[in-house]
């Protein structure tokens, strides 16, 4: 017979539901873009709209492994959010900014890479 998660999560020590609750955020905050636009409710369909493409450069951008920084931030600021870059170092993180100034220089065009 199948549980409620519910049931099994009522009978788990707090420690356990802890455990399990920082994974759960773990996993959240390390997404591919596919899965984060999905965690979003957006499908291809809907971010290309507001981005102005194509349902296929979605999908084709969604299987990059490397792709322009301008590229990344309007996908991001379409779905809702703000991208940030930081070197994370052994005396702490350092958040890089001087792709903002990149952008400023820029024209407002979507990059098509």
């Amino acid at each position: 017979m199948a549980r409620n998660f519910k049931e099994l999560e009522a009978r788990m020590s707090s420690e356990r539901r802890a455990r399990v609750q920082a994974k759960v955020d773990a996993l959240i905050r390390e997404m591919p873009l596919d899965e984060l636009r999905e965690a979003l409710n957006l499908t291809q369909e809907s971010l290309a709209e507001a981005l102005h493409v194509k349902q296929p450069f979605i999908s084709k951008v969604e299987r990059r492994t490397d792709m322009y920084i301008s590229t990344l931030r309007k996908i991001i600021e379409a779905m809702g959010g703000k991208l940030e870059i930081r070197a994370i170092l052994p005396d702490g993180d350092v958040r890089i900014n001087q792709f903002e100034e990149i952008r400023r220089r820029i024209p407002e065009r979507f990059a098509s890479t």
